[in-house]
């Protein structure tokens, strides 16, 4: 019974802390912000920006100065292609650039005078393509028509170029076949559009770095007031202070799991995201994810000295976080400082793992490096929070006058 006793104490004692931190977090207007904002506002315009995930019929104006039969076919090419549209075919050079600065077109294509006749005699020639900067998803556009505009036409034009070849070899070549005949099937993006291929990711760090941002304003809050004293007597043993990151950690996880079937499991409902991993398996990923990130802040405490200073470091983070990931950027290819990078925030193996879960369908035996590697850092940076906990309760002691600790 004295045991049971025991137990029901630190049960009360983590319930206890666990109230005061949702009344911290309830009661402070920007942490409610950074929470509705971050999850909800943040979620919801990342993907509605993304939201056509591809775009067609880019207006683009062509400069025409060969003038030929041939020219106006590729021109003809282009036009059906359905990611371009072109605006006009009657205009210069310069004319083409005021219209792109009028932002009436975002691409320009220049065929050269000399482009039917260097095909007829059989020599390489070009066409060159101007894009706006202005957003990716034109760029991307542009040049899949290209690409496959030119690839066509090639493929038109390649039977006339026997005459150029020795007789010899005419009727072979005129037998064959293409050598190659290229097939693409995308498997995971189906659309090959842009935002189907990153927001899975992004949804991920939305939830590392709001949850950061919240655990920094609330340490920071803690020091900068002195109210992180209210620990003092619990503070002053490992179990005492374990009690109180984990009553913490189990509040930022009660709320971020609510978040997570948000962002994880309704907006890629809604904007049309891939969602063919298991459920379950998502929930197990998520688990050591939120654990390990909660740990991860709060052993990020001494650093946080008030709660304002660490939002802007934390919020520039989000392109570094998507490379460390290997989403972006293949793992493999990395510098081993940069790999070793990876295995130290939880949010880069989070997402690779994320990523092949929901986006590709793989289960918990495909990613067993990343989940074990979420569960090590849950580990790790549980002694670390406890540790920089008991520093700041110490350093904050210190700070009284004429009492010592």
């Amino acid at each position: 019974m004295k045991e049971l006793s025991k137990i029901e104490r630190v049960y009360n004692t983590i319930f206890y802390w666990m109230r005061e931190e949702y009344k911290t977090i309830a009661t402070s207007y920007a942490i409610t912000l950074v929470l509705l904002g971050g999850i909800f506002v943040y979620g919801l315009l990342y993907n509605y920006m993304y939201l056509p995930n591809e775009v067609k019929k880019v207006p683009v104006a062509v400069v025409d100065n060969s003038k030929t039969s041939m020219s106006r076919d590729f021109i003809q090419m282009l036009d059906a292609t359905p990611q371009v549209s072109v605006f006009t075919d009657a205009v210069d050079f310069a004319q083409a650039k005021r219209l792109m600065k009028e932002k009436k077109v975002v691409g320009i294509l220049l065929i050269p005078d000399r482009f039917e006749k260097k095909i007829e005699q059989g020599e390489q020639t070009f066409t060159l393509m101007y894009e706006t900067t202005i957003a990716f998803l034109y760029y991307l556009a542009m040049q899949k028509a290209f690409a496959f505009t030119m690839q066509t036409f090639n493929d038109q034009i390649r039977p006339e170029q026997l005459v150029f070849l020795p007789t010899r070899d005419t009727p072979v070549m005129a037998q064959a076949q293409s050598p190659v005949s290229v097939v693409g099937t995308p498997l995971y993006n189906y659309t090959e559009g842009y935002g189907t291929y990153l927001i899975p990711a992004v949804l991920v760090v939305i939830i590392f770095q709001t949850l950061m941002m919240v655990i920094a304003m609330i340490s920071g809050k803690e020091r900068c007031s002195g109210s992180i004293l209210k620990y003092a007597d619990a503070g002053r043993s490992f179990g005492g202070i374990a009690q109180i990151i984990l009553s913490k950690t189990f509040v930022y996880g009660a709320l971020y799991a609510l978040f997570s079937l948000f962002l994880l499991g309704l907006m890629p409902l809604v904007f049309g995201l891939p969602h063919i991993g298991n459920a379950m398996a998502i929930i197990q990923l998520m688990i050591p994810f939120i654990l390990a990130t909660s740990f991860l802040g709060l052993a990020a405490s001494v650093f946080y000295t008030d709660p304002d200073g660490p939002l802007l470091m934390i919020a520039f983070f989000s392109v570094g976080l998507l490379f460390l990931s290997g989403v972006s950027y293949p793992l493999e290819l990395m510098p081993w400082y940069w790999r070793a990078a990876h295995f130290i925030f939880p949010v880069a193996p989070a997402t690779l793992a994320f990523v092949k879960v929901n986006s590709m369908g793989a289960g918990i035996p495909e990613i067993t490096t990343e989940y074990t590697t979420l569960w090590i850092q849950c580990v790790i940076y549980f002694f670390l929070a406890c540790q920089a906990y008991r520093y700041n309760i110490k350093k904050q002691l210190l700070l009284i006058p004429g009492r010592i600790s």
